[in-house]
Order: C-alpha cells, then sequence, then structure tokens
C-alpha cells in the first residue's frame, strides 16, 4: 500500500517514520512548509529520542519523504492516516477545522475510486462519520467506496519510538471486515496484539484511557496532599497500592500535576463531550480542578517559608510537562512563572531541551540559563517543574555553595529524603515530610 501521514507533529511524524521502519512507503504531508524543508534536509522539528536518527535512516532508503505539496502527497495514495493536531476550542471541545482541510484536500486531490482513510488524530465519538461525509461531500461522492478507520494513538512524548514498536494494544475502529485485514497486514510486523471494534468505541477508549491515566495522577496528589497533613509518607503509600495488581504503580507519582497536549486537552474535551449528551461528569470535573490546583500549592509552601517573592531570585528547573521531550504545552512550570512574576520574582529557568519554546512563549520576561550552576547561582530560592537526569543527579551540595539561600520547592519528589537530612537544606516536596535546614525560621 502507498501511504500518506497527513501531519508531521508528534503523532504524524512517529507514525511515518515508525511505519517507513518496518518497510512500507510513506509520504509524510505537511502544510508547514518550513518544517517540510527542514524534514527533508534530515532534521526533526520536534525532539525525540531516537527520532532524528530513525528519520534519516529510513530517508536514506528511499521509505520515507515529505511534501507540502497536496496533490503529490494524497493523488495516489492507498491508505491516508490523519494526524493533524486537534486543538481546544473556548469551550473546551475538540477543534476539528484541521481534520476537515485534510478531508477537503482528499476529496479534491485523490485519484483512486476507493481509498481507506484512518485517523489518528483525537477526536470526539462520531467524528469518523463526519470525516466520511466531508469527504463524500467536497469529492461529489466520486469515489466507489470511502472506508473510515478509527486508530487512535497511545504514544507517550519522550518515549513514542518504545512505544511504537512496544505497545500494549493496537486499536482498531471500523465497519468493514476487508479493511480491518489491511489494518492488521499494516501494523502485523511490530507483533503488537490489535483490538478491533466499532467505529465509535475506538474513538471512546482514547479518551476513556487518557480521562483514567489523569484522574490517577489526580487521585494520589489528593492522597499526597493529605499525607502532609497527617504525617504520612506518599513514597510509601504509593508503593504499598501500586503492588496491588488491581491498581498497578504507573501514573501513582505525586507531583506538580499533568502536562502537555493530551491529558489537559482530552480531560476538557471528554468533559464537554459528555455535556453534549447531557451527561455532568462530575469525577473527570474534579480531576479537573485539582490538577489546576496543584501548582498553586507549591507557590503557597514556598510563600510560606520565604513570606513574598518580591524581588527574589528565583530558580526554575525544567519547562517541558516532562522529561525527554521539547513540550511546553499546559506545562505546570508554566503556571508557577506566571504566578512568579505576577509577585515580582526575577526568575532564572533552566531545561536542558526546551529553552528555544520556552523563549517562544516567556519571551524577555525571564533569563535563560545553559546550566543548573547558573541558574541557581546567588538564587533565593529553587523550584523543581521537571525531572530530568541533569536534576536527579545534580549533586545537593551545590544547591548549599551556590544558592544566596539553599530552598528547594520539588514539585517531583526527584531527592530521596534521607539524601536531604545529610545537607543544612531546606526541602519541601509533595506529601513528604518537609525539612528544614537548622538556622531557618519559618513564616507563618
Amino acid at each position: 500500500m502507498k501511504i500518506t501521514v497527513a501531519g508531521t507533529g508528534y503523532v504524524g511524524l512517529v507514525t511515518g517514520v515508525s511505519l517507513a521502519e518496518i518497510g512500507h512507503q510513506v509520504i509524510c504531508f505537511d502544510i508547514n512548509e518550513q518544517k517540510v524543508k527542514e524534514l527533508q534536509a534530515g532534521r526533526s522539528p520536534i525532539y525525540e529520542p531516537g527520532l532524528e536518527e530513525m528519520l534519516c535512516s529510513n530517508m536514506n532508503g528511499k521509505r520515507i519523504y515529505f511534501t507540502s505539496n497536496a496533490e503529490y502527497a494524497y493523488k495516489e495514495a492507498d491508505l491516508i492516516i490523519i494526524a493533524v493536531g486537534t486543538p481546544e476550542n473556548d469551550d473546551g471541545s475538540a477543534n476539528l477545522s484541521y481534520v476537515r482541510l485534510v478531508a477537503e484536500d482528499i476529496a479534491k486531490y485523490s485519484r483512486q475510486e476507493e481509498i481507506i482513510i484512518v485517523t489518528k488524530s483525537t477526536v470526539p465519538v462520531g467524528t469518523n462519520e463526519k470525516v466520511k461525509k466531508w469527504v463524500d461531500e467536497e469529492s461529489s461522492k466520486r469515489f466507489k467506496k470511502i472506508h473510515i478507520v478509527s486508530n487512535p494513538e497511545f504514544l507517550r512524548e519522550g518515549s513514542a519510538l518504545y512505544d511504537t514498536f512496544n505497545g500494549d494494544r493496537i486499536v482498531v475502529g471500523t465497519d468493514c471486515k476487508e479493511v480491518a485485514m489491511k489494518m492488521d497486514e499494516l501494523y502485523g510486523p511490530l507483533n503488537i496484539p490489535i483490538i478491533h471494534t466499532d467505529i465509535e468505541s475506538s474513538e471512546m477508549i482514547k479518551y476513556a484511557s487518557n480521562a483514567f491515566l489523569a484522574t490517577k495522577i489526580s487521585f494520589i496528589n489528593e492522597i499526597a496532599n493529605i499525607c502532609e497533613k497527617v504525617g504520612a509518607n506518599i513514597d510509601d503509600v504509593s508503593r504499598g497500592i501500586g503492588m496491588d495488581q488491581r491498581i498497578g504503580p504507573k501514573f501513582l507519582q505525586a507531583g506538580v500535576g499533568y502536562g502537555g497536549s493530551c491529558f489537559p486537552k482530552d480531560t476538557k474535551a471528554l468533559v464537554q463531550l459528555a455535556g453534549d449528551v447531557h451527561h455532568r461528569f462530575h469525577l473527570l470535573e474534579a480531576v479537573i480542578n485539582v490538577n489546576n490546583n496543584q501548582p498553586l500549592l507549591l507557590i503557597q509552601k514556598a510563600r510560606e517559608i520565604v513570606g513574598t517573592f518580591e524581588h527574589k531570585k528565583v530558580a526554575i528547573l525544567g519547562i517541558a510537562f516532562k522529561p525527554n521531550t521539547d513540550d511546553i504545552r499546559e506545562s505546570a512550570s508554566l503556571v508557577l512563572i506566571k504566578e512568579l512574576i505576577n509577585e515580582g520574582a526575577i526568575i532564572t529557568v533552566y531545561d536542558p531541551i526546551a529553552t528555544y519554546l520556552a523563549k517562544q512563549v516567556l519571551g524577555e520576561n525571564v533569563l535563560y540559563s545553559s546550566s543548573i550552576d547558573d541558574a541557581i547561582n546567588d538564587a533565593d530560592i529553587t523550584f523543581i517543574a521537571t525531572e530530568w537526569k541533569q536534576v536527579v543527579n545534580y549533586p545537593l551540595n551545590k544547591y548549599v555553595s551556590l544558592m544566596k539561600d539553599p530552598i528547594i520547592i520539588d514539585g517531583r519528589n526527584c531527592y530521596p529524603l534521607a539524601s536531604i537530612r545529610k545537607e543544612n537544606i531546606t526541602y519541601v516536596s509533595v506529601g513528604r515530610e518537609t525539612l528544614y535546614r537548622e538556622d531557618k525560621i519559618v513564616i507563618k
């Protein structure tokens, strides 16, 4: 099959490169000509471990091509994968304008009598049928047959390639047995279990999966907040409940909350979807509220120690919403920075990968450092927002020697309390005992 992937963001680019890696011929299309030029030069516009190397390998093997020419992309394609963004509307619903543009281009440029359209973009239930309708209407019912497939992705940014080749399952929603078999053929070399469903169930699986994982994160953060009040340790609590096979240990790490391009958008979209069918999703609304408040709790804890942030030098370690990615969308660090700026702090940020994107968002409102040493030098307080390995492995004694006031507010629980106790540091984490250095006076 001749495969075209529409969109070269995280999902589209990883999908296209991975399909080429297992032997398919792939064209990746994007309307952003500058991005396409970068890709044609063998440069990945996003940071994902191993992606650029695999990209270049498959370009050299002539298995993958990049274009901004829609006619070239769609004209001969047997199977088209839609992997464009579905950003959030003001009301929390998913914006399907980019999906519709792809559908219109398919109708305009495809010369096949029969076509398979696969939706990987995260879309509300019912969207795939809309795609079919849009293509049919725009093509004046020219196609002999339009097959629609819902094929959601379950990739984690920072480990997307690993997840592609080692996934738990592949979900395929279609109403055609022959097309289901073609999807089996497409993904066969991956040797990953394939779940076949109807289209609507497949669409719902994606939203339900992300909502459930977000719920686990907000749940453990609420437990962590209670632990602080009763003297329990969230590390022990998480380990204890995570060993229960009915629960499992993943997504039970307390911290500053979830972010990125998926969980915040998808949880709100599911709440909106529920509202559209007159169902109030109370549980997910609470999950969202807990997550929105979590970064502000760190600010409050810090305020109880330093009193005011005005004219204080504050270091922020980590801008990306998680390690091993440059994605800063909905990052908790941005919430922290906005609040600290409003309170008059002088902010220096460090991130090993995401600084370029951070500058586009934060501009000159903060200072940028190329090292942790430089970021924390002479700082009054340090916030840890991303658990980069550079941060996790950073020597604790350097906080003491370089900071004006060695106060660490750790939103990712990077350091064992036993290690902190060996240093004269005031250390605040999530769901664990606060440790005060010997000469520190706490402001209440």
